[in-house]
């Protein structure tokens, strides 16, 4: 499992974005002025959030209530308060991070492979823990083990026993995927009833699965900077703050962004790009080759694994030799398994089609029985008719399919909204200097963006 390094730094992009600019055919004029127009433009001129108000999530909420929260509110990520605060003087102390389902992914998979090889453990010695919330001694004393005898063990004392090759022994392999199919609807019992899983606090997700910075802006910083953070920079949400308060006035999404840019139809410079067609644009981005798919049989944890390590926030679901589309997963996807345990109780056998069937069997008008039909374009298609289907739903891409409905490629909101600017040489390195020296100060680790 991936967890943050010692150092701090930020991730490099420019192959990325580069490729892209390389690739657009517009006039290059067009492009300075546009990019120009940008830099003059602040943010606080973006509209506000819905209703006007943030959500923030406590950092002592446990992990499932902080699900609950983003899905009630049909967000993807909230900040997250530090409840020791008291009366900060600026957002370091009122604020540990971001939360969002990327790290509850990590999470629930890494999770999986220890409550695993709790579950394996014969009895707490017997797995050669150590002492632990109880300890060790204590439970062998009481004659706990199996599923309750994680009761008396802290995440970190059953890691001791995966460092100490109890998987090897027991037969279960050091993967969450792997860990996680020998355990069945005892899963649930641990993860989601058991201690130290179900005290699990936001606060300690953010702290050990960091999958992307908490770097704010103020309102007066320009929307070229918050556009080229959200497509070079790979972010997918900026929290602004405003001045001399350390409250987060607003909180500017990818989703946002392209919402806003499709609000500028019947303007002449994005009436002459929306009309482009996508290869005009450098689009799709990636080849067909280096398009990631799951495939309709695979078990649905090995598709979240697969965004896991790929980080990305969702893959196209396919079928037989010629890759055709039949569905789609998200990162978001994984409240359902967290909140609807009832649906899922057989979930370690459960493949990709069956648990996108069982969710559109709870979805009112799902029509072909999937949660919904996966947003689709044809390589010929323009860039505003992608924006105003994607706009149109919440989703973070749109897959493009040939005639026979193969997956040929895919656009997301990140390539969308690079279509409209470029970087001025040097634009962003003060910027970027500045945050680096903001996370510093926080003590965060290196930072893993998606």
């Amino acid at each position: 499992m991936d967890r943050p390094d010692e150092s701090v730094k930020f991730p490099s992009c420019d192959a990325y974005f580069d490729t892209i600019q390389s690739k657009k055919k517009l006039p290059f004029s067009l492009q300075e002025s546009l990019t120009a127009a940008f830099a003059q433009i602040p943010v606080s001129s973006f509209p506000d959030v819905p209703n006007g108000r943030v959500i923030e999530i406590p950092g002592d909420t446990s992990v499932l209530d902080a699900v609950r929260i983003l899905s009630e509110h049909n967000i993807r990520a909230a900040p997250v308060l530090n409840p020791e605060c008291g009366a900060p003087a600026d957002w370091k102390g009122r604020y540990l991070g971001i939360i969002d389902y990327s790290a509850i992914i990590l999470w629930v998979l890494e999770n999986a492979e220890i409550a695993a090889v709790a579950l394996s453990a014969g009895s707490a010695t017997a797995a050669g823990v150590g002492m632990g919330a109880v300890g060790a001694v204590g439970v062998a004393a009481l004659g706990v083990t199996a599923p309750a005898a994680v009761a008396g063990l802290t995440a970190a004392a059953v890691g001791a026993a995966v460092a100490g090759e109890l998987t090897a022994e027991k037969g279960v392999a050091k993967d969450g995927l792997t860990a996680a199919d020998h355990l069945g609807e005892d899963f649930y019992k641990v993860l989601l009833q058991q201690e130290p899983f179900k005290s699990t606090t936001v606060r300690s997700i953010v702290e050990s699965y960091r999958w992307s910075p908490f770097v704010p802006i103020t309102l007066d910083t320009s929307m070229l900077t918050v556009l080229l953070l959200l497509s070079k920079y790979r972010l997918r949400n900026v929290p602004v703050i405003e001045p001399d308060k350390p409250i987060i006035k607003n909180f500017i999404t990818q989703t946002g962004v392209v919402k806003g840019l499709q609000q500028c139809k019947g303007r002449d410079w994005f009436d002459y790009i929306s009309a482009l067609p996508l290869s005009d644009l450098g689009l799709p981005f990636m080849s067909l080759d280096e398009v990631i798919t799951v495939n309709s049989g695979d078990l649905i944890l090995e598709a979240f694994k697969c965004m896991k390590d790929n980080k990305i926030g969702g893959v196209p679901v396919v079928e037989g030799p010629n890759r055709k589309l039949v569905g789609s997963v998200s990162i978001r996807d994984i409240r359902f398994l967290l909140l609807r345990p009832d649906l899922f109780s057989n979930f370690r056998q459960l493949t990709v089609m069956e648990f996108m069937k069982t969710i559109g069997s709870t979805v009112p008008d799902s029509g072909n029985g999937l949660v919904k039909p996966p947003l689709t374009c044809s390589p010929d298609a323009s860039l505003g008719s992608v924006i105003d289907s994607i706009a149109s739903r919440i989703t973070h891409r749109i897959y493009v399919v040939d005639g026979d409905f193969e997956v040929v490629g895919v656009v997301t909101l990140r390539d969308v909204i690079s279509c409209f600017i470029y970087e001025p040489p040097g634009y962003c390195d003060n910027y970027l200097a500045s945050a680096m020296d903001k996370l510093e100060e926080k003590g965060a680790g290196s930072v893993d963006t998606s």
